[in-house]
């Protein structure tokens, strides 16, 4: 039997993770998923054109450095006024926003005379897509049964995932060519904005979030939703009595940075600070590490397309085992293994090694990936679950538009070795924090995490 429309907070919480896996939470993964692909295909897409893009308008120095980075200085203030939103105004309204703002700017760049449009462009691409991937993980952490979380939110980072090969293959394949008076460069772009465009529409059909909802007060709309998917479900076990909680009230900011909440916001900010340089360096630099070791565009390109066929494979096997381990010790054990590979890719310098350690960089880097996506939709209660995960990511975006103006001159002066070294030292930094800091959440539901943080915990 369900509630009546007069459900609390905490029985929409009950509610939604006594559910199965129904068509609608399979619709939401498969949307979400598909938006987060055109994500991953532009962050990877930098990397992937560097060396193109140089050849294309000569540039070198720090243009080349603010044609990798203007994306990712747009993505840092995305993702905190943008995640920001997602708790003010719904997950639904601003999922519209960041994919608007993408397409539009993404189509703008394919179309750039001169490399100072492009740069700008890319810059107002970033602000749409920043918030993106956090949006997803409290999207679908709110919609998703607590004993199901881990592996559904899996199965959409693996379809999001597919982007990255996607862009490295395209850039193999097209990059040297022209289209319909076009080169293959501006395409790269030119289908990133209309793919998004077409997943805009298809997240016409998602729900609001019934735990955003009835966090807010909208308690009526919040059982509407419920009840949708309940009819779904069918037959389902008896509802557990819950307890009563406080009054719906939004949260501000600075709740980020006091108790309960503090000692989590300080681990996921350490965490996104440094995990960018083991995570996003190999695959924004791996073309100009390829290049400094002697291999031409062509030749880097085919290393790093048959590199990045592991980002899915890696995201694909994490669906067995994000259930059947501990949410940090996983993210640990994979930062761990990211070290060694990165370091032997660093020293390789025959073809077949730089492929197999570059492949198996990537897969392991995607159980890594993973397993910290679901972990920060996991930390916040609902009034600050995209505040507290878009906040922290967007340090990771604004490390990744600082990395090149850190790693490409120590890959010009001591070489890839040096460069794999002070990714393997940041990744150290990673395991620690997480390992020390980071409390358990793995099948717990997202209340008892929240409480668990203290007395002060919010829903």
């Amino acid at each position: 039997m369900t509630s009546t429309s007069h459900s609390t907070a905490a029985e929409i919480h009950a509610r939604m993770d006594r559910l199965p896996i129904t068509p609608r939470h399979r619709f939401a993964v498969v949307a979400v998923g598909i938006g987060m692909f055109f994500d991953l295909y532009e962050v990877f897409l930098a990397g992937t054109l560097a060396t193109v893009l140089g050849k294309e308008f000569g540039v070198t120095g720090t243009t080349q450095k603010l044609v990798l980075a203007s994306a990712f200085v747009g993505a840092f203030l995305g993702a905190i006024t943008l995640s920001r939103l997602a708790d003010r105004l719904g997950r639904r309204r601003a999922f519209f926003l960041t994919l608007g703002i993408y397409s539009v700017f993404s189509v703008l760049a394919a179309f750039s005379p001169n490399v100072e449009l492009l740069i700008l462009f890319r810059f107002l691409a970033g602000v749409g897509i920043g918030a993106e991937l956090p949006l997803c993980d409290a999207y679908l952490s709110d919609l998703l049964p607590a004993r199901k979380r881990g592996r559904m939110i899996a199965w959409a980072y693996t379809l999001g995932f597919c982007g990255v090969p996607v862009a490295g293959l395209l850039a193999r394949v097209i990059t040297p060519h022209t289209f319909l008076g076009l080169e293959g460069w501006r395409w790269m772009f030119l289908l990133g904005g209309v793919g998004a465009i077409i997943c805009w529409a298809m997240r016409r059909g998602l729900p609001e979030s019934p735990r955003w909802l009835a966090s807010v007060g909208r308690a009526e709309e919040a059982d509407a939703v419920v009840r949708t998917f309940e009819a779904q479900a069918g037959a389902l076990p008896p509802l557990e009595p819950v307890a009563d909680t406080a009054p719906p009230t939004r949260e501000p900011v600075r709740a980020l940075f006091r108790a309960p909440w503090r000692t989590r916001t300080i681990m996921l900010w350490i965490f996104q600070l440094f995990q960018t340089f083991g995570y996003y360096g190999f695959g924004t630099l791996v073309p100009l590490v390829l290049a400094a070791k002697g291999y031409d565009v062509v030749q880097g390109l085919t290393f790093t397309a048959l590199s990045f066929l592991g980002y899915p494979i890696g995201s694909a096997l994490s669906i067995p085992l994000i259930e059947r381990f501990e949410r940090k010790t996983m993210i640990v054990g994979a930062a761990l293994g990211m070290i060694v590979l990165g370091l032997a890719f660093g020293y390789s310098s025959s073809p077949v090694a730089i492929v197999l350690l570059g492949f198996g960089y990537t897969v392991i880097s995607n159980l890594f990936s993973n397993g910290f996506h679901v972990y920060s939709g996991e930390l916040f209660p609902t009034t600050l679950r995209a505040t507290g995960a878009g906040s922290a990511y967007s340090l990771s975006r604004l490390a990744t538009a600082v990395m090149p103006f850190l790693l490409v001159p120590l890959l010009d002066s001591a070489g890839p070795t040096a460069v794999f070294a002070a990714i393997a030292a940041a990744m150290v930094i990673v395991a620690v924090d997480v390992a020390v800091l980071g409390p358990r959440t793995t099948g717990r539901s997202l209340a008892d995490i929240s409480s668990s943080a203290g007395p002060r915990a919010a829903r």
